[in-house]
């Protein structure tokens, strides 16, 4: 199952708040991935990339050696971390973030339990973060932030600006 939520809240420590998603997600035999949600667009937009990123685990045509990894490179539409990092990342300070849990993959052994609503409620509240599903609500600002061009939006009506994104998400099998 991919469950995408939103939150928001101040992080003083990135490295610190890593480590706790890390040590949640081992605990829990789970992938979690978060993301700035500044440059998310919808809960679409990770659902795509996690479902590419674990078909290029499954076929063996992964650029990383690990599924949240390889979830960052797609949802960010890059085929480096070291593009991705810096475009996706959570950031320190008043932040948005989003949050993918996903906790069953058939042959990948780093997630193969269920998590509960309350489990990821819980979790998010002891980061001292608010759920807030909203932050997931993308616009044409996340776009610009996510590089899409005046030309590339006028070839969409707005109702399928979600589409962009999803393009990006897919480019990445060819740009690897």
């Amino acid at each position: 199952m991919i469950n995408v939520v939103g939150a928001q809240g101040n992080i003083q420590d990135v490295d610190s708040f890593l480590k706790q998603v890390l040590s949640f997600a081992q605990k829990h035999h789970v992938v979690i991935q978060v993301f700035d949600a500044n440059m998310v667009y919808g809960k679409n937009h990770l659902i795509s990339a996690v479902e590419h990123a674990i078909r290029a685990m499954k076929r063996k045509t992964n650029a990383t050696n690990s599924t949240n990894m390889e979830i960052l490179l797609y949802a960010s539409g890059e085929r480096q971390i070291k593009a991705a990092l810096p475009k996706m990342g959570v950031k320190k300070g008043e932040s948005t973030i989003a949050f993918v849990f996903v906790d069953e993959l058939d042959n990948i052994e780093s997630a193969n339990e269920k998590i509960s609503d309350f489990e990821i409620n819980e979790f998010i509240n002891k980061l001292g973060l608010v759920m807030d599903d909203h932050v997931l609500e993308g616009d044409e600002k996340v776009l610009r932030n996510f590089g899409v061009s005046d030309k590339e939006l006028s070839t969409v009506t707005k109702a399928k600006y979600g589409d962009l994104i999803l393009e990006r998400v897919a480019l990445v099998d060819i740009i690897k």
